[in-house]
C-alpha cells in the first residue's frame, strides 16, 4: 500500500492496470485483482476506476465540471477538496482538505480513520467559517455527492462543480498539494501514531500557508495571496 501510494501520488491517472504493470517492473510480485483490493481499501482510482469506496454511486446526484476555460482570478473564487491515503507505521490514516484554487491557501483539513462522509463535512464547514466561494470543486466520490455533503453548499448558494469521472487532473491543485504534503512531511516523517501525525500536519499546514514560498505565485507564500 505504501508503494502504491507513492506511485498515485506522482501519477494520479494511473489505473490499477499501470499501477500493477510498474510495481513488476520494480520487482515485486503483485496481480492485478490484488492491487484493485488494496487500491479500494485505500479509496483511490485513476482513469479507469476500480470498485471501492471512492466510486460515484449511481442514487447520488452529480454535477458538471464548471471550470473549463475558467479564469481564476481572486481569493474565495474556486474551493476544492479531496481526500487523500496516510500511511503510518502501524496502520493508515485518511486526510481531507480545502484548498482556494486563486492562492492555494489550505482553509481546513481533518483525518480520519474511515472514509465516511462527516470528516468530509467537517473540514468544509470549518472552511466556510474563513470565506464563502463562488464554485466549489470535487471528484465524483460518494462522500462528495452525498446529499448531506452537498446540501450545505446548496444552502449557502454555491456553485457545485465535479470532474469528470476519472479525470483526476481536473483537481489539479489538490493533486499538488498532496505531493507536496507526502514527499515533504509525511514520507520524510514517517509517523507511527496517530497524536503525532496530527500534531506533524499542523505544522506543515501551518508552514505551508505563511512560510512555504510557492513557484506558480511568484514565490510568494499563500497567505500572502489569500487576502480578502
Amino acid at each position: 500500500m505504501r508503494q502504491i501510494d507513492r506511485l498515485y501520488t506522482d501519477y494520479p491517472f494511473y489505473g490499477s492496470r499501470r499501477i500493477t504493470v510498474t510495481l513488476k517492473r520494480e520487482g515485486r510480485r503483485v496481480n492485478r485483482k490484488h492491487v484493485q483490493r488494496l487500491m479500494a481499501t485505500m479509496g483511490l482510482q485513476g482513469l479507469q476506476p476500480s470498485p471501492g469506496t471512492s466510486r460515484p454511486r449511481k442514487e447520488h446526484l452529480k454535477y458538471p465540471y464548471l471550470l473549463r476555460g475558467v479564469h481564476i482570478d481572486r481569493p474565495n473564487h474556486v474551493w476544492s477538496t479531496d481526500i487523500t491515503y496516510i500511511p503510518l507505521q502501524h496502520g493508515f490514516m485518511y486526510l481531507t482538505a480545502v484548498i482556494d484554487w486563486y492562492s492555494r491557501y489550505v482553509l481546513s483539513w481533518e483525518l480520519s480513520n474511515t472514509l465516511n462522509t462527516d470528516f468530509c463535512i467537517d473540514a468544509l464547514e470549518k472552511a466556510l467559517t474563513l470565506g464563502e466561494p463562488e464554485i466549489f470543486n470535487t471528484d465524483q466520490g460518494c462522500q462528495f455527492t452525498s446529499e448531506a455533503f452537498t446540501t450545505v453548499l446548496k444552502h449557502r448558494g454555491i456553485k457545485i462543480s465535479m470532474d469528470g469521472r476519472g479525470r483526476a487532473l481536473d483537481n489539479v491543485f489538490i493533486e499538488r498539494l498532496w505531493r507536496s504534503v507526502k514527499y515533504e512531511d509525511i514520507y520524510l516523517k514517517d509517523y507511527d501514531q496517530v497524536p503525532a501525525l496530527y500534531r506533524g500536519l499542523r505544522t506543515y499546514f501551518k508552514f505551508f500557508n505563511e512560510e512555504r514560498p510557492h513557484q506558480s505565485l511568484g514565490y510568494v507564500p499563500p497567505a500572502e495571496m489569500y487576502v480578502i
